[in-house]
Formats: C-alpha cells, sequence, structure tokens
C-alpha cells in the first residue's frame, strides 16, 4: 500500500503491521457521547505522565478501559493498572501493544491491597465513587503499597462542578470535594499535598471553587494513619 504523500506512509506501514487500535469499551462511549471528554482525560493522563516520569514502579486504581495506559507508561519503567471490574481488565489486555505494554490487574480497592511495592501511584475518577466513611481506609492500602519516597496523585471532579453535572454523574460522584477538603482528607496520610486545578484540558493553580477538575500530588506518606 502506497501513501500519495510520502509523509503518510509511516502511518499505513505500522497500521498494515499492527492493525488499526480501538478505542476501549469506556472510550469508545466517550467518543459517540461527547468527543471532547476524550481529549479531557487524555490530558489528566499526561499530567500524571509528567509528575511521575522516570518512576520505576508504577500502579494505577481505577484503570478503566486504560485506553490512557500508554500516556504513562511512555514516561515510567513499568506500569501495572488495575480494576475492580474484570471486563475492563479483559479489554484493556486485548488492546496492550507489546511497544507500551502494561500489566493489568484485577483488585478491588474497597475490600482489597494491591500487590507489590510501588513509587508512584496514580487514580483518575475513581475517589469520588468511594463512600467517605470508606475513603480512609481506601487510603490506608494505597499508602501501604507505596515506597516512602513514592508519590499519590489523586484526581476527581470538583464538588462545585455537580451542579452542571448529568444526574447519572451525579448519583455515581458521592463524595467529590472542595480544593480544601481534599487537602485534607490526604493530609491525614501525607506529610506534603500539592493541589492543582483542570479546565477543560487546562491545567493551573488557579482559584480553587472554579476549578472543573482538581489533581492533587501527595508525598512523603505517613506509616501510621
Amino acid at each position: 500500500m502506497k501513501a500519495m504523500d510520502p509523509v503518510n506512509q509511516t502511518g499505513l506501514d505500522v497500521s498494515v503491521q499492527i492493525g488499526e487500535t480501538k478505542l476501549g469499551l469506556l472510550k469508545n462511549w466517550e467518543w459517540y457521547d461527547d468527543p471532547r471528554r476524550l481529549l479531557f482525560s487524555m490530558a489528566r493522563s499526561k499530567f500524571v505522565a509528567k509528575m511521575l516520569a522516570g518512576r520505576s514502579r508504577v500502579l494505577e486504581i481505577g484503570c478503566g478501559d486504560a485506553f490512557c495506559a500508554p500516556i504513562v507508561r511512555q514516561s515510567v519503567s513499568h506500569l501495572t493498572v488495575s480494576d475492580f471490574d474484570p471486563v475492563y481488565i479483559q479489554d484493556a489486555r486485548s488492546r496492550m501493544r507489546d511497544r507500551w505494554d502494561y500489566e493489568a490487574i484485577v483488585v478491588d480497592i474497597m475490600k482489597q491491597t494491591p500487590p507489590g511495592r510501588y513509587d508512584g501511584i496514580y487514580s483518575l475518577d475513581m475517589l469520588e465513587h468511594i463512600p467517605f466513611s470508606a475513603e480512609d481506609g481506601v487510603l490506608r492500602r494505597l499508602v501501604s503499597v507505596l515506597e516512602p519516597t513514592g508519590v499519590l496523585i489523586i484526581g476527581m471532579p470538583s464538588l462545585e462542578s455537580q451542579v452542571y453535572a448529568s444526574a447519572a454523574s451525579r448519583a455515581g460522584h458521592i463524595n467529590c470535594k472542595t480544593e480544601d477538603q481534599l487537602r485534607s482528607s490526604l493530609a491525614r496520610h501525607f506529610d506534603n499535598v500539592f493541589l492543582f486545578g483542570m479546565n477543560d484540558e487546562v491545567l493551573h493553580t488557579g482559584y480553587g471553587p472554579m476549578c472543573h477538575y482538581r489533581l492533587a500530588l501527595a508525598c512523603m506518606p505517613r506509616s501510621e494513619t
């Protein structure tokens, strides 16, 4: 197969060699329902990749279909993605390419401690689904497998954004937080917590109540919480 423009030949060659990559189960829906949302989630994964660049062993909690995992894998030595739903883990495994390989495992963080040890852990759009009464237990499990020099990144929609969310989102988002609330939750388990905001794909350190999405970076985990 020959492209009319030589610039496009590499794309055609790769497509013939490895086939065309499919969207994941969740991302396929996002692309159909609201294409811009795919850009937002990829931007959040890029933030994670930049913050965890050079880390040896990184774990994602609540990966869904893990479509954005290669963005992080590009910057770290080893990536493990996990979710409580085996359907999504199987989907993640089916789309993995050898160039950006990762391990995909089933973990219910409400009940299970992830296997292994990690110098970086991240979770985007998970904690807001966890009841507040179970939050500390989840964070303790994460701290227990995080190296003393490790970093935890948590992302979630802001509490202030929920007045604009759909009814389905509000039903599932039972634990969204203000900037101070998210800082307070993580400060029970870490000595240092840094907050960032996002509006669409734009990352900033602006006025907390005007953030649609929050990203928190926590380091220096406490051994006893």
